[in-house]
């Protein structure tokens, strides 16, 4: 019996491509997003094409206690959750004394407090049992500075830094933790975060379907870092030997307009 895997952000872009992996691979999901009817779609598509079940739980994680209510609403359900895909995050572009706070607040909290505080309880569990696995979406971005970015990019080092660190905790154990770090995709994010017209926003898109694939690969073979491509590649190995002063003025020209 494969593991029922729980994916954040499960209606749309990577998350969604996350969860068809899963469920092409015979796991049964947990899908969660604000968007009643993008889940319901996405349910109904997998439960038709590949025989899972698939439960969507509709919750805003851009709530305070979004992450507790959501492992407290998995738990009455008695979904016994075995793979946990944190994938849920926005990004803010633009310099940072112009940003909206609310905005800053809102990316701090689903791409770091919500993914800290799901892994937390959802790793005590599996720690328990000594059993589990969990998937971090982070990003290149999280390898060097990001000028115009500066939040977002801020973020993802965290969740690189972080996920790296559990992968050590765990190594000992039946728990493997993995962060999947792709370059831009091609997932509408750009749109998002108002950055189509910068150097990045309008080119280097990646593909959502190859890199959930390049991420399921990567988690069930226990790899810690997942790079899904020669970008991805690239960026990671190519930071570590260009100077920082080079390497944070290169990222502002790519992230700045065309």
């Amino acid at each position: 019996m494969k593991e029922t895997a729980l994916v954040t952000g499960a209606s749309g872009g990577i998350g969604r491509a996350l969860a068809r992996q899963f469920a092409r691979h015979g796991h049964d999901v947990v899908l969660v997003a604000r968007s009643e009817d993008a889940l319901a779609d996405a349910a109904t598509e997998f439960e038709d094409r590949y025989g899972v079940t698939a439960t969507t739980i509709v919750h805003d994680l851009d709530q305070p206690h979004a992450a507790d209510a959501l492992y407290d609403d998995v738990d009455e359900r008695d979904l016994d959750v075995g793979i946990l895909v944190n994938n849920v995050g926005i990004g803010t572009y633009g310099e940072f004394h112009e940003s909206n706070v609310g905005e800053e607040r809102s990316q701090i909290r689903l791409n770091v407090e919500t993914l800290v505080v799901l892994t937390r309880l959802f790793l005590a569990d599996f720690r328990e049992r000594d059993r589990g696995k969990i998937l971090n979406v982070g990003s290149t971005a999280g390898f060097v500075p990001g000028p115009k970015m500066a939040g977002y990019y801020a973020s993802k080092a965290y969740v690189n830094s972080f996920s790296e660190a559990l992968a050590v905790e765990n190594r000992d154990t039946g728990v493997d933790v993995s962060v999947l770090c792709p370059g831009p995709v091609d997932t509408g994010f750009q749109d998002r975060a108002d950055m189509t017209d910068s150097v990045i926003g309008s080119m280097f898109m990646n593909d959502a379907e190859s890199v959930a694939a390049a991420g399921y690969r990567g988690l069930l073979a226990g790899d810690t870092i997942i790079l899904p491509n020669l970008l991805s590649k690239a960026t990671y190995y190519g930071e570590r030997v260009t100077p920082r002063p080079i390497l944070r003025r290169v990222v502002e020209r790519v992230n700045g307009d065309r």
